[in-house]
């Protein structure tokens, strides 16, 4: 194809710079090709933006990444693209999550790409789950290839019986390139699974995932600590009658009060996050502290609210 015309086209980029493209247009000059006369533009071009669009692809990667990695709405990612010098609208905004969304569905629908690092890798680990938003409806079943990420297959099944899941395991290895081999397979211990991996993958070792493995490890620790903690609650009652006792009184007795108060009231609130910080313990500590420190004021000892 020969050199046709020349086509100027802007960029804006993340950088807060606005790039001038010049497109060398080629046509074909054959009148009896099937091309004749039909614009072909430089395929450079798709990696800086998309057909019809002014900004560039490293905008609209930052873009579905604030939305989907940080969760952030489309006024936030706005001001963050402002920061950078983006000149940019909401509105705009929300089109390119719809760019990124379009991008995102041809990438995973991209067998091609994908066969091309599994081969590489040789073998592959299978993670697969399901997500319920409510009961009755549609289940979003995902398998995920855990060592480069990828997303292997992601159906909604009305069901999770142990065929229907063979079946999506059936299409993953389907799909497999030749000599790559399922090195093993992750899930949350669900029955319907296990069955579906034996049946499909009978070689294949079966982990629980180390999530739901360290969670079902900690259930008896936090049951244990929970029932420790409702104990340790029903000896220390009858806070609020000696705030009431002391309530109008400005003296250093009266503050004193407070604060034992205060503090008793703060430990039995405190949950902490179980099971690696045990919410029992915790109030066992620091019911334990404010003891010793009654006990030193009762001495004559040092000012409670100094130690």
């Amino acid at each position: 194809m020969r050199y046709a015309y020349d086509n100027w086209r802007s960029v804006s980029m993340l950088n807060g710079r606005v790039v001038q493209l010049r497109l060398k247009v080629r046509c074909c000059s054959n009148v009896k090709c099937g091309r004749h006369h039909k614009a072909c533009r430089p395929e450079e071009e798709g990696q800086w933006a998309l057909p019809g669009h002014e900004f560039g692809m490293d905008v609209i990667a930052l873009v579905g990444a604030l939305r989907y990695q940080e969760h952030r709405s489309v006024p936030e990612i706005h001001a963050r693209l402002s920061e950078r010098k983006v000149e940019i609208s909401e509105r705009t905004v929300t089109h390119l999550l719809d760019r990124y969304d379009e991008l995102l569905a041809v990438s995973l629908t991209n067998t091609p790409r994908l066969k091309r690092v599994l081969k590489r890798q040789g073998r592959i680990i299978l993670a697969m789950d399901g997500l319920q938003p409510d009961v009755g409806h549609e289940v979003l079943w995902v398998i995920r290839e855990c060592l480069s990420g990828e997303i292997m297959l992601a159906r909604s099944l009305l069901s999770a019986a142990t065929e229907d899941l063979a079946q999506l395991l059936k299409e993953v290895q389907a799909g497999l390139p030749q000599g790559v081999q399922v090195a093993g397979c992750i899930s949350d211990g669900q029955h319907t699974i296990r069955n579906a991996v034996a049946r499909v993958f009978p070689d294949a070792p079966h982990q629980l995932c180390q999530f739901h493995y360290l969670r079902e490890a900690g259930l008896p620790i936090y049951e244990a600590d929970r029932h420790a903690k409702k104990e340790l609650k029903k000896r220390v009652r009858g806070i609020r009658p000696l705030e009431r006792s002391v309530e109008g009184r400005t003296d250093e007795l009266a503050d004193v009060v407070h604060g034992y108060c205060a503090a008793v009231r703060s430990a039995l609130t405190d949950d902490g996050h179980p099971p690696l910080e045990a919410s029992g313990l915790q109030l066992h500590t620091r019911l334990s502290e404010i003891l010793t420190s009654l006990d030193r004021a009762e001495k004559g000892g040092p000012c409670p609210r100094c130690c």
